[in-house]
């Protein structure tokens, strides 16, 4: 099969075994989704892979950008969140502490959400626990009082 030019680029600039350059293709298979996906995320300026006669080179940091995508996706972060946290990173990780406070703030709020949403599904539970036991006793009054009286 024949290389393609981007995948021999890639190829040409390993370090020592070390995945420096990665293909589309490559992290598509990586990480389980498509091309379309990968293309997508570019689109919303997620990653910016280099271009090597048209075809996209990805770098270690857009590997571990998407990587983050991904894992924010998972749990349910929107892009708009996704991008905003990427961004706070910045060129050479100087926000890198500015990331951190987000994340903290971030799940923070989360688990607050959770919590609550906890307690109510925990009211909720113990409230028709009561209503069943209470139909349970009616059903069962109701019924020993249907029930014939056998002669003797």
């Amino acid at each position: 099969m024949k290389k393609s030019v981007a995948q021999a680029f890639v190829d040409s600039h390993r370090d020592e075994g070390a995945a420096e350059l990665f293909g589309i293709t490559e992290l598509c298979r990586e990480f389980g989704i498509t091309l379309r996906a990968l293309r997508f995320y570019e689109d919303k300026g997620l990653l910016s892979p280099r271009r090597i006669n048209g075809a996209r080179v990805y770098t270690r940091r857009d590997r571990a950008r998407l990587s983050l995508i991904l894992r924010a996706k998972a749990i349910g972060s929107p892009l708009s969140e996704i991008k905003r946290y990427l961004d706070l990173y910045g060129d050479q990780g100087e926000g890198r502490a500015q990331q951190l406070s987000y994340v903290i703030e971030r799940t923070d709020t989360e688990i607050a959400e959770l919590e609550k949403k906890r307690a109510q599904i925990d009211e909720t539970l113990a409230e028709l626990r009561v209503i069943n036991a209470t139909c349970r006793k009616n059903l069962e009054a109701q019924t020993a009082q249907i029930r014939p009286v056998t002669q003797t």
